[in-house]
């Protein structure tokens, strides 16, 4: 009984001091998610085994469930104490990538997945960039510290370790992802211009050498060969497809079930989950969707124009960032605008590793945004 009363004041108070609003937008992202992954996935599933199967669906059901669980906790505990653990779980969580060379599940040449036993195929750099976001902030507003530029260098090694162990799998979409994160944080922290500009040089060399004279790169130049090339790779196929979808689905779609997308394009309630729901139910969905997104996104930073804190800042706006930067990559995929990545769609998007780490930083925000008590 008194366990149950207890349970029953933390949640009472975790309510009580909890943005409303933006905790509404992040369980209206999850429904609209498992709403799509109900009409899509589970006839994906129909179709392979011949039978009435909702495995996908429940999958992704208790996904978002630990999703929720993960926000809770992360939300509800001292904000000093947030700051305070980030750090051991980036260690932890880099600890697991650093795994994946080693014991790492290897899918379509690519080796960037682990299977635990409780979350089989999981992708550690899922669970790495939450708390990378985390830690760079710490090191660019820590004041022990006064040269500004030991900061960035600190951050910036910090970064490279987590990019160098991205390249080896290989994953180019998520390194990107990792240094345009790093990239706005450092350049809202009032980085000086010229090192801004001399580390995406750097990054942008590293690349050119990496694609034309290490074998395990020479995927990346041929997505981006195909990209040009509409009549050459089978990526590129993908995303024709995906684009096809949305163009015949017009403005309301053809209606669940009636799309084909997803029986003509592997992984496509993953990767090509927008085009899916395009065709299905048309372009007025997708606009909804974006809505939801623009609206989240605001509202986040409105919190952090009113916030005063500096640490509070740096985090708040790059976890959003990363969670728009992999919106619009997701997005530009699916409409032929970016070479094919493999990104989800945060929140939309089934995955247990897309779930896990976009409610890691939905726990973050909601954390940093509830009601300060005096």
């Amino acid at each position: 009984m008194d366990y149950n009363k207890t349970f029953f004041n933390l949640y009472y108070r975790w309510w009580k001091n909890i943005d409303k609003f933006i905790f509404s937008l992040i369980v209206l992202l999850f429904s609209t998610g498992l709403f799509f992954s109900l009409v899509s996935t589970s006839l994906l599933v129909s179709d392979k085994l011949e039978t009435n199967d909702y495995a996908f669906f429940f999958k992704h059901l208790s996904f978002v469930f630990l999703g929720i669980a993960i926000i809770f906790v992360l939300s509800s505990i001292n904000e000093e104490k947030l700051f305070k653990i980030s750090p051991a779980f980036f260690l932890i969580s880099l600890i697991t990538l650093f795994l994946v060379p080693i014991i790492g599940v290897e899918v379509n040449s690519a080796q960037r997945w682990i299977d635990l036993y409780f979350l089989p195929r999981f992708q550690p750099i899922e669970l790495v960039k939450p708390f990378l976001i985390v830690l760079i902030s710490l090191i660019l507003s820590d004041e022990k510290y006064r040269n500004i530029y030991l900061k960035y260098l600190i951050s910036f090694l910090t970064t490279l370790i987590v990019i160098l162990l991205l390249a080896a799998q290989p994953d180019i979409g998520q390194t990107l992802l990792v240094f345009f994160s790093w990239s706005v944080l450092i350049f809202i922290s009032g980085v000086n211009t010229i090192f801004l500009i001399f580390s995406c040089l750097t990054l942008s060399i590293a690349l050119y050498f990496s694609i034309n004279f290490f074998p395990k790169f020479a995927y990346i130049k041929n997505r981006i060969l195909s990209f040009f090339n509409t009549e050459t790779g089978t990526h590129n196929a993908q995303s024709e497809k995906a684009i096809d979808s949305i163009t015949s689905g017009g403005f309301f779609g053809k209606g669940i079930g009636e799309g084909t997308l997803k029986n003509k394009v592997p992984e496509a309630h993953t990767d090509y989950i927008i085009s899916v729901i395009s065709e299905e139910f048309g372009v007025i969905a997708i606009i909804l969707i974006l809505l939801m997104f623009l609206i989240f996104i605001y509202s986040v930073f409105k919190k952090v124009y009113f916030e005063n804190d500096e640490r509070t800042k740096l985090v708040l706006v790059g976890c959003i960032s990363l969670i728009l930067f992999q919106a619009m990559i997701h997005i530009g995929v699916n409409i032929r605008l970016v070479p094919t990545t493999g990104m989800t769609l945060p929140f939309i998007s089934y995955g247990g590793s897309s779930i896990v780490s976009v409610s890691i930083l939905s726990g973050i925000i909601l954390n940093l945004t509830k009601r300060k008590i005096n």
